[in-house]
């Protein structure tokens, strides 16, 4: 078998590690919340304190009165083939309700990260261009607080700004393109900051290589070298970057999505675990983590193909394969 071959069942293994602890984390925190889930499921249907003899005939209805391994075992045979359970708090499939909202908040992480990239990229050169310059400082300084600020405290900001002062912009909900700026900002400035250090740091690589030498002494206009040649060969690691950034995006959309109303996964974890709807919440770590360890697999074949100046073919002793 060829090195490409070998790196693909490689990570392909590491997937499958991976995925198998996600699904063994999400069924374990679930399972260590306080409370038991059919009471809970009999008080929110009868409004009352349920007797004990309905709470354990329901507990074994749910297969809760299973061992933790024989619980843990049917759950993972059930979601390999896509069967994440029933809601508590609705009765649907969970898997049907994560998927219906998926787009939604696949919709929000692209935002995110257009925002991110269209501010990122023309900072991080920027910065990179007058490198230990006041402009360089300022930049950086921003990029610091950017990503320290918290996502709940930049959205409310937004709102009172944008929705509340102006009135430019739709507070919550989901419609046309405009209820999508507010939360896409929201999302994506926060990566914006890390994308933008990325950026300048790719790019003083690039501007110290003998290439850019050579088309200075050519006498080609300063422009055209950094954003034809140094730019251009500076976008793989930024573009990688982005990528992973996508996948976690997804999962981290919790919050944004609460605030502004955005039907997305996200809202959907937050309202399962006000209202310990586990099932929901075990899907969504799931789903989440799935995409998530998929993103980063799709990410690394196609770095390869990218960059061939990187070398990722190699042994598990790290010799060349």
């Amino acid at each position: 078998m060829n090195a490409p071959y070998r790196y693909f069942g490689r990570r392909l293994g590491h997937l499958l590690v991976v995925w198998l602890g996600i699904s063994f984390i999400a069924f374990s925190l679930s399972n260590l919340a306080p409370g038991d889930p059919a009471e809970m499921i009999l008080l929110r249907q009868t409004g009352e304190a349920p007797t004990r003899e309905a709470v354990e005939r329901l507990r074994e209805q749910l297969g809760l009165d299973a061992p933790f391994p024989a619980r843990y075992g049917r759950w993972l045979a059930h979601a390999v083939r896509g069967d994440l359970g029933a809601s508590y708090a609705s009765g649907a499939p969970v898997a049907r309700e994560l998927s219906e909202r998926f787009g939604a908040t696949l919709q929000l992480a692209i935002a995110a990260i257009f925002v991110s990239l269209i501010v990122a990229i023309p900072l991080g050169v920027l910065s990179a261009v007058h490198r230990d310059s006041p402009l360089d400082h300022g930049l950086r300084v921003g990029a610091l607080i950017g990503a320290s600020v918290p996502g709940f405290w930049l959205s409310y900001l937004l709102i009172l700004l944008f929705a509340v002062g102006l009135g430019l912009l739709p507070a919550a909900g989901q419609g046309d393109w405009r209820n999508l700026v507010l939360p896409a900002v929201a999302l994506g400035l926060g990566d914006a900051a890390s994308l933008m250090r990325l950026t300048r740091a790719s790019m003083l690589e690039e501007l110290r290589e003998d290439y850019v030498r050579t088309a200075r002494a050519k006498g080609l206009p300063a422009r055209l070298i950094v954003v034809r040649h140094a730019l251009r060969n500076a976008l793989n690691p930024i573009v990688t970057l982005s990528s992973l950034h996508l996948g976690r995006l997804l999962g981290q959309a919790a919050i944004v999505e609460t605030v502004f109303g955005w039907p997305g996964i996200g809202k959907l974890a937050v309202d399962s675990i006000y209202a310990r709807d586990y099932p929901a919440i075990q899907g969504f770590v799931l789903y989440m983590g799935t995409v998530f360890v998929v993103v980063n697999f799709v990410v690394d074949m196609a770095y390869v193909r990218m960059d061939p100046r990187v070398s990722v073919f190699r042994s598990w002793d790290g010799r060349r394969a």
